[in-house]
């Protein structure tokens, strides 16, 4: 791709871009949300129409691509973070779902299945080509999406953020079936927030920033500094920088005692200091969720309670702890956090559109207005109005608009459960800088994260959390910072536990 321009009305989406990637590489593709990164392979892709002066070439020969069917005759398959498979109806079905093998007028069902079953094996699967895709796990779904692209010879598969909602079983599958496709001399384009899979993936990572073409390095020159400045034009130590220390010696806010379910989680108990942000840490399936779920009445217990400021909540659900002053940030904020099909304004008020509303049955939509006008200016959402679309955004300014809902609320626990999950370095960084302006002013925060030196970046101490059970707490001095040896060594257990 040499020189590709792409302009919506008067915005300069790519100015000028070019890409190169060769047979048999995965060459990553990096950018803050709305650097180009998918505009770029939406062109690639022939969903959009590049603005004319630009060129594609493939085997060193000019294409012209009009359309997705051209593209896909070209030999390229791109594989969106939200997949696009039909959950009635089976594996093969989807992967031949507008160009059916027919036999006699009919469709060929079973030689359908035939190809399909010989594609499934070649990505060592367990499902069949009979099965129904929506009784599939996501992991699984995304192997349909690449059986369907291997389908039609694909040469030139751009992957989208592929492992944002998988498993580490299902990501360490994905990632020996890409590199059994570059095996195979497919080039790979991948596009992802998550360095340690550019690390372990890429041959080659090229960075784009405001729609332009900053560079691209080697995988022998790769280090999270270089990419984090090429991303943001600015030093990866301002990324966790910390105006506030709390002082852990101050009273006790809240108060968690063997909290359990008798499932996953098995008799809790720690302490939350107002100011201080903890953080919890642990292997997948440690039940850290499930701990905060707990505490915030989102699932029933079994035993425990919970005291807030002294006073003990008798909490039953999450509208309890609500009006208690502790909220919830979940970890799937597309699924159980926003409303999609909502508006930005009516995102951030609807937790407080009855404290708002006049004559206690009307909408205050001067309110709400100014409301969602003060989050969008605290946040940094960038959004042309708040009446845009909660759907529209990218993952980073959704993620400012849940947490501008939540604190409309005024609490004074905050949980945050994946709070950067699928977000760009850009509004990582903002999100950082929110929970240390948020810690300053008195909140007990709880940053709930599976990237070890984003907890330990922004936590005062780190809890983690094994097996369902709390494996220690390891707390920053001035002779010695916290260390990811010091907390893998809990969540394994090759560390004893400790008391709170």
């Amino acid at each position: 791709m040499r020189d590709i321009r792409k302009t919506f009305a008067h915005i300069v989406a790519l100015a000028r871009v070019s890409l190169t990637a060769y047979r048999g590489e995965v060459h990553a593709l990096m950018g803050e949300n709305g650097a180009g990164k998918s505009t770029l392979m939406k062109v690639l892709s022939g969903a959009y129409k590049a603005d004319p002066g630009g060129s594609i070439q493939i085997d060193g020969k000019p294409v012209t691509i009009d359309g997705p069917q051209t593209a896909r005759a070209l030999g390229i398959a791109v594989i969106y973070q939200e997949l696009s498979l039909a959950p009635n109806l089976t594996v093969a079905e989807n992967i031949f779902l507008g160009r059916e093998q027919s036999k006699g007028g009919f469709t060929d069902r079973t030689a359908q299945e035939a190809a399909c079953a010989a594609i499934l094996k070649r990505l060592h699967v367990r499902f069949r080509p009979s099965t129904r895709v929506g009784t599939l796990s996501l992991g699984e779904r995304q192997l349909v999406e690449i059986a369907r692209a291997l389908m039609s010879d694909a040469r030139i598969l751009v992957m989208d953020e592929p492992t944002t909602s998988l498993s580490t079983r299902e990501t360490e599958h994905l990632f020996r079936i890409i590199r059994d496709l570059k095996a195979e001399g497919i080039a790979i384009l991948y596009i992802s927030h998550r360095m340690e899979e550019i690390y372990e993936l890429s041959d080659r990572v090229s960075v784009l920033r405001d729609g332009a073409y900053v560079g691209t390095l080697m995988r022998k020159d790769l280090s999270a500094e270089r990419l984090v400045s090429m991303m943001v034009g600015r030093d990866l130590s301002s990324f966790y920088r910390k105006a506030h220390t709390a002082n852990l010696a101050r009273d006790v806010l809240l108060e968690v005692r063997d909290i359990a379910d008798d499932q996953r989680v098995h008799g809790c108990s720690f302490d939350l200091h107002a100011g201080e942000v903890l953080g919890v840490a642990g292997l997948v399936g440690a039940g850290r969720t499930e701990l905060a779920r707990l505490i915030y009445g989102a699932d029933p217990k079994s035993r425990g309670t919970v005291t807030l400021a002294g006073q003990k909540l008798d909490i039953r659900g999450p509208q309890d702890s609500i009006d208690a002053g502790i909220v919830y940030l979940t970890e799937d904020r597309k699924g159980l956090g926003l409303f999609l099909d909502m508006t930005i304004r009516e995102n951030v008020s609807i937790n407080v559109a009855m404290r708002d509303a006049l004559a206690l049955c009307f909408t205050n939509f001067a309110a709400a207005r100014a409301r969602a006008a003060a989050a969008m200016k605290t946040f940094a959402v960038r959004a042309g109005s708040a009446s845009v679309h909660v759907g529209a955004l990218s993952g980073g300014n959704q993620q400012k608009v849940l947490l501008a809902r939540l604190l409309e609320t005024k609490p004074r626990i905050l949980i945050l459960d994946e709070p950067t999950r699928g977000i760009d370095v850009g509004a990582k960084s903002e999100i950082y800088r929110l929970i240390d302006q948020l810690a300053a002013s008195g909140i007990g925060i709880v940053v709930i994260s599976s990237e070890l030196p984003e907890i330990i970046g922004i936590a005062d101490r780190v809890m983690v959390v094994r097996d369902g059970r709390i494996a220690g707490f390891v707390t920053a001095s001035a002779e010695r910072p916290i260390t990811q040896e010091d907390v893998m060594k809990l969540s394994t257990g090759t560390r004893p536990a400790e008391a709170a």
